[in-house]
């Protein structure tokens, strides 16, 4: 048998990361949260501890934990950024992967939220659009065409993402397999600290270099636009730069590889709206923003409470961890009927899937501009695309983050 050779060695090891990264994520086959999140629902907006994570109550020792539920208890909190502080992130995230906007507060997090804005224009997109992620996706989908089946996590929704944010960030194509691998070993924190500092001490070692090319000759990506940013005097330093590099590379691509796969799902497994959406490609959009608000990408989020306040009907003590639970939230039965199934065609209500409030996502609008060429080309380059009937059934794992693990698909 011959050797594996340097790429299919690397593959491996994405793959790899990937799997200890849902392992340590308590991604556990087909089993759903849902149930339990209904559950938890209907005996009150909020509770104490983590449930889902089997953190009942809370214990006396630290700081108590508590965990919004319902669509309107999670709202409030994203909307109310004096009471719910982000600076919890401090400690989480900045070990990781250095100062970032995610744990700024008003007024300093407005000023820096308008600098992040220059790397999102939507002047850049529509030229990243016809340039990068449009050229992109055909190059990737003509590799694997001629073959009549694949799995499309692999194939597609694993690889577009992240290359598409490495172009963006001026990641040397070479390197980007490598960087995939870093992103996942990163995010999988929870799993493996130490594994992620390594990690995250790696990337920061390229993105030094990087940015101190850019500062000189700048190019026509991110990072050459941060560096020239500034709002009323202000700019990014070096160190939030590298902070943005470190965030953006694994939480961007991860989520649109997720959100992107569950869609694929959601559509494959119903085969009338796959076909509807195929005919009419207006549908598409409302299919997109179903497919997030369906399998949310990422289903958590966390802030810190700064004084005594109620949400829910509960009292929440100063100090306290609130969780919130974007995926209960977005199935959250008194804004959508029947929210567990998969329905592009329901009363159009908009979900919860990229946050809310002045912390939303940065990166949807590139998030649905991805999607939206990755389908597009899917229905136009893989006529009568299916689920492959020789293949298990698909499912959707996960309980931090979830997607499916493998979409076996043949077309003709």
């Amino acid at each position: 048998m011959a050797e594996p050779t340097a790429t299919e060695d690397l593959d491996q090891r994405i793959r790899d990361s990937q799997d200890k990264f849902n392992v340590g994520q308590g991604a556990d086959g087909a089993a759903s949260p849902y149930p339990l999140l209904r559950e938890l629902r209907a005996q009150s907006p909020v509770h104490e501890g983590w449930p889902e994570l089997g953190m009942m109550g809370n214990s006396g020792d630290g700081a108590p934990t508590f965990t919004a539920y319902t669509f309107d208890t999670v709202k409030a909190v994203f909307t109310d950024n004096v009471t719910y502080s982000t600076r919890c992130y401090e400690d989480v995230v900045r070990p990781l992967q250095g100062p970032t906007i995610l744990e700024m507060q008003d007024p300093e997090h407005a000023i820096y939220r308008k600098l992040h804005e220059f790397a999102f224009a939507r002047s850049s997109m529509k030229r990243w659009d016809a340039e990068l992620v449009g050229p992109l996706v055909d190059r990737t989908i003509a590799k694997f065409k001629d073959n009549k089946r694949a799995d499309l996590v692999d194939a597609v929704f694993m690889p577009i993402p992240v290359r598409v944010i490495a172009a963006l960030l001026g990641l040397p194509e070479s390197d980007v397999d490598e960087f995939h691998r870093l992103a996942i070993d990163l995010l999988g924190f929870r799993g493996d600290m130490e594994c992620a500092m390594r990690a995250s001490a790696q990337m920061k070692e390229s993105f030094v270099g990087i940015l101190a090319d850019r500062r000189k000759s700048p190019q026509d990506d991110m990072v050459s636009i941060l560096a020239r940013a500034e709002v009323n005097g202000v700019k990014m330093s070096d160190e939030q730069i590298y902070g943005f590099m470190r965030n953006l590379l694994p939480a961007g691509a991860e989520t649109t590889s997720r959100s992107t796969a569950s869609l694929a799902m959601g559509l494959l497994t119903h085969p009338d709206q796959l076909g509807a959406v195929r005919e009419d490609r207006s549908l598409l959009p409302q299919a997109i923003e179903e497919g997030i608000r369906w399998e949310t990408p990422l289903l958590n989020f966390m802030r810190e409470v700064t004084v005594d306040t109620e949400l829910g009907g509960v009292a929440i003590p100063r100090g306290a961890t609130m969780m919130l639970s974007l995926g209960s939230a977005n199935h959250d039965e008194i804004r959508w009927e029947d929210p567990e199934t998969f329905n592009i065609f329901r009363e159009r209500k908009p979900h919860i899937g990229f946050a809310h409030g002045a912390h939303v996502c940065l990166g949807m609008h590139l998030a649905r501009l991805e999607s939206t060429k990755i389908f597009n080309a899917l229905f136009d380059e893989l006529p009568g695309l299916r689920l492959d009937p020789a293949a298990p059934a698909p499912y959707v794992t996960g309980v931090m983050f979830r997607s499916p693990p493998r979409l076996d698909v043949v077309w003709d």
